[in-house]
C-alpha cells in the first residue's frame, strides 16, 4: 500500500509549512485526489488516520476532494472530450491530460494560540 508512503510525503509538507508557525494546531489537512492519480482515497484516508498521531497531529481532520478527468489540445488549448482518439474536434490537435492526474496538498487550517 503506497499510501502510507504518499501520507508520510504529506506530513512532511505539512512540517515544513508549520515551520512558520511553531504555535499553531493543525486542525484539518485538505487534499485533492485527481481519478488518474493512482490513489485509492478510502486506503489514502485509512493511512492517514493510522499515521497522524505518530506524526504529532492526533486531532487532525483529513479532507478529500476528489478530481475527475479534464482534457484540453495540446496544440489550440481547446476542451477535448474523452474518446478513444483523443483528438481535438477544432484542430484535429492531440489532446493531453489538463486535470485529474495528482495528488494535491489544497489547504491547512490551522488554529492559532494567543501569542
Amino acid at each position: 500500500m503506497h499510501e502510507v508512503s504518499l501520507v508520510h510525503a504529506l506530513f512532511d509538507q505539512v512540517d515544513s509549512a508549520l515551520r512558520q508557525h511553531p504555535r499553531a494546531l493543525l486542525r484539518e489537512v485538505t487534499v485533492r485526489i485527481g481519478a488518474l492519480s493512482g490513489v485509492e482515497s478510502e486506503l489514502f484516508r485509512t493511512a492517514f488516520e493510522g499515521t497522524r498521531q505518530e506524526r504529532g497531529y492526533p486531532d487532525t481532520r483529513l479532507t478529500i476532494e476528489h478530481e475527475e478527468l479534464a482534457y484540453e489540445c495540446a496544440e489550440c488549448g481547446a476542451g477535448v472530450l474523452p474518446s478513444r482518439e483523443l483528438r481535438c474536434d477544432a484542430c484535429a490537435g492531440r489532446a493531453r491530460l489538463s486535470k485529474g492526474g495528482d495528488l494535491m496538498l489544497q489547504r491547512l487550517e490551522l488554529e492559532v494560540r494567543d501569542v
